[in-house]
């Protein structure tokens, strides 16, 4: 059986497996939220919307991936349901895990379908905008470098998927500046007429 992968199931997965390898009965909703945003892992999973969680939970139950260890309530506070990793989920949870560390996805950002239509907009608009974001960029790159270096004695393990987040921003900023710097000097550059020349002479 196929099941559909998402960074939120991955995420829910491991923390299970976590509890698995410290031998504990399970691990409630809220507590994976709260641990997830402790430990930073809100920069490459989208914990913020408990409904969203709550969703992901229920179709890895669905799915029969996790399963429910014990159900409790203390006093007037909501029920509290442990979840685990059924066998199933643990021999999935290893297959994503090895599948997303090896093999590279397409993605479809937004930028890069912005970037795709450009010729739409004037060039100093997109240059503008490009400084824009190159400022964003720079903002960016100095918070993770911050993030990185408070980590201290926790060492690079618990830091890498920040240090490619860093690395990716990197690159991104340099290439940006690059586009800046070619739209300021006129070596990218377009006009409604020449669009209409090109569109013409590819038409024939």
């Amino acid at each position: 059986m196929t099941y559909r992968r998402s960074t939120l199931a991955l995420a829910v997965l491991s923390l299970l497996a976590e509890v698995d390898h410290q031998q504990q009965v399970g691990m409630h909703p809220y507590k994976m939220q709260r641990l997830m945003k402790d430990r930073g892992k809100g920069e490459v999973v989208n914990v913020g919307q408990r409904a969203s969680l709550y969703r992901t939970i229920d179709r890895l139950h669905r799915n029969g991936l996790i399963e429910i260890r014990e159900n409790s309530r203390e006093q007037n506070r909501p029920e509290r349901t442990l979840y685990a990793l059924t066998e199933e989920g643990s021999r999935v949870w290893r297959e994503w895990m090895l599948d997303a560390l090896a093999t590279p996805t397409r993605e479809y950002p937004e930028f890069l379908a912005a970037m795709a239509f450009v010729p739409l907009l004037e060039p100093a608009d997109v240059a503008e905008q490009l400084v824009r974001r190159q400022e964003k960029l720079a903002a960016e790159l100095d918070r993770l470098h911050k993030q990185i270096s408070a980590a201290g004695e926790w060492g690079r393990l618990f830091t890498l998927e920040m240090e490619c987040m860093r690395a990716t921003t990197t690159a991104e900023l340099k290439w940006v500046e690059s586009v800046i710097q070619d739209l300021r000097s006129g070596s990218i550059t377009w006009s409604k007429e020449w669009l209409a020349a090109m569109s013409a002479a590819h038409s024939k």
